[in-house]
């Protein structure tokens, strides 16, 4: 018996929110120092196509980062408990290639954020590497909301740190840690 032969077809199964094929798990990597409105932005977007977003966050000690990896996993873990009613979310800090923490977590897709044709060059060339890594997981790009193009954790800092309003960039949670960081 087919899912047509009971009324409905595949489709109307997925739209009811019936589970129709495989699990669909998301990636989202970055070092999230600190995390800003356009990371939540692209974390709220693709919740809305996975089962299970994966944030993974990078230790990268070569970028020094400005908060400690706990820090960034509780601003992470943070911003992210809004959407726990609505998909499953795991915060993981990771220091492997991308491509072998994405199979650690089972994740089908990558998911990346572009802001600018800077951006877009970089990613091209990873995902031609990642695609050789590993054919089986799919990249996919969302396009930076206009409003939040030019946020870059890296600018936000240094305008935190030259007591700068930082307000139109990060939650307010996020705001308090900055000053707290540079008084």
């Amino acid at each position: 018996m087919t899912a047509g032969d009971e009324g409905g077809s595949p489709r109307m199964a997925a739209v009811s929110g019936a589970r129709v094929g495989r699990y669909r798990v998301g990636l989202y990597p970055g070092t999230f120092d600190p995390i800003h409105l356009g990371h939540n932005d692209i974390i709220e977007r693709a919740a809305k196509l996975v089962d299970k977003l994966v944030i993974g966050v990078a230790i990268n000690k070569d970028k020094g980062p400005l908060f400690t990896l706990d820090e960034r996993v509780a601003m992470v873990e943070e911003q992210t408990a809004h959407l726990r009613a609505v998909v499953e979310i795991e915060v993981r800090p990771f220091d492997t290639l991308l491509m072998k923490f994405a199979q650690q977590v089972g994740a089908n897709a990558i998911m990346r954020g572009l802001r600018a044709l800077t951006d877009f060059d970089y990613e091209f060339q990873m995902t031609g590497m990642n695609q050789k890594l590993n054919p089986d997981i799919e990249t996919v790009f969302f396009m930076a909301d206009p409003a939040r193009q030019a946020i870059a954790s890296k600018l936000v800092k240094e305008i935190a740190r030259l007591e700068g309003d930082v307000s139109a960039f990060v939650p307010p949670e996020v705001e308090r840690r900055l000053k707290g960081k540079f008084g």
